[in-house]
């Protein structure tokens, strides 16, 4: 049986490389103006917690650093310490527009894949999962950094704007603590991340929010920096 994918929505994404006193200055005009994000606990932040997989090439990485136009990424994320709802995602990126695919994960069927035991995903009738199966088969895809960072982050309908700041970015590379991240090594110390996406149009509001920053608009990849930190 063949299955339909959805079609692929893209959205634009700008993102800022931030110092602590543009973190501070970001942060307290953001609060003033948009809502918070639905993930956000009563201090107004929640950790992200991400698995990224990569060949045995390494063509993920060298794919981002060698700035290839077109391109994707498979993730397994799950927020703050919440193994309630974990998705497996595939990012996608096109000639500098982004989106995303997502299926949803038990942590036993995560558990599963760390083990090697792949099989459900191709039972799943799930076009994603599916496609994730073919990709471990056929391309060797496996785990290859943990990612983890604390985010705050708010909305803006308008545009269907969503703004992140992400500090404290930390990556581990021993997969079987992905459940359990209370170590890890700082990967880039002292800078916050910027990150705005957006539908057709970006508002003036928010662009005016974004001026300012030392920092021009960048290709900054948290994936990448948590990779290039191990080597």
């Amino acid at each position: 049986m063949l299955l339909e994918k959805e079609p692929i929505s893209y959205r634009h994404e700008l993102k800022h490389r931030m110092n602590s006193g543009e973190d501070f200055w970001i942060s307290n005009r953001l609060k003033l103006l948009f809502d918070l994000d639905d993930h956000s606990n009563e201090d107004g932040m929640y950790q992200v917690n991400s698995l990224y997989f990569d060949t045995p090439e390494d063509k993920a990485l060298f794919e981002k650093l060698n700035g290839v136009k077109k391109r994707e990424k498979f993730r397994i994320r799950y927020y703050n310490n919440d193994f309630s709802f974990i998705r497996l995602e595939k990012k996608i990126k096109n000639n500098g527009l982004c989106a995303k695919r997502s299926a949803q994960l038990s942590k036993e069927e995560v558990e599963k894949i760390l083990a090697g035991d792949i099989d459900f995903l191709l039972a799943s009738e799930n076009p994603l999962l599916i496609e994730f199966y073919s990709k471990i088969k056929g391309e060797m895809l496996q785990p290859s950094v943990i990612v983890f960072y604390r985010r705050e982050a708010y909305r803006y309908l308008p545009g269907n704007v969503r703004i992140t700041i992400d500090r404290d970015l930390h990556t581990e590379t021993n997969v079987l603590n992905f459940f359990d991240l209370s170590n890890g090594i700082a990967a880039d110390l002292g800078v916050s991340i910027l990150e705005v996406k957006y539908d057709e149009f970006l508002p003036d509001i928010v662009l005016k929010m974004v001026q300012g920053i030392s920092q021009k608009t960048g290709a900054y990849s948290k994936f990448a920096q948590c990779r290039l930190k191990h080597w």
